[in-house]
């Protein structure tokens, strides 16, 4: 059985070849072995996006926010995959809570120095 690394690894090349479908069933089944995997599930809604599947792409991006709730990425991919629905106003929320979040990152290092 191959891990879910391995599983990542293999959808990632699908990507890379354009086999969009092989690399959606390959996130997936990464995701079986370990469904916190949230490399897999950001990879997964991209490659929705990717095939214009844009209402799963917007599910998968909803669950790595809950999974991730302080990630700009998250955040920002969820706002992208709004936006190519055409779904501004999601899109433009999703937007703001990555540029706040970004912006304490950004206070946080330089109250470090």
């Amino acid at each position: 059985m191959p891990t879910a690394e391995e599983l990542y690894d293999l959808a990632v090349d699908h990507v890379a070849d354009g086999r969009l479908d092989d690399a959606i069933a390959a996130y997936r089944e990464a995701l079986v072995v370990d469904p916190g995997f949230t490399d897999a599930i950001l990879g997964l809604a991209m490659a929705y996006a990717d095939a214009q599947r844009f209402d799963e792409a917007i599910e998968e991006g909803k669950k790595l926010v809950e999974l991730t709730p302080d990630d700009t990425l998250a955040h920002t991919s969820l706002s992208m995959f709004y936006q190519r629905k055409g779904m501004i106003p999601e899109a433009e929320a999703e937007g703001a809570k990555a540029r706040v979040l970004d912006w304490k990152r950004q206070l946080a290092e330089q109250a470090k120095k």
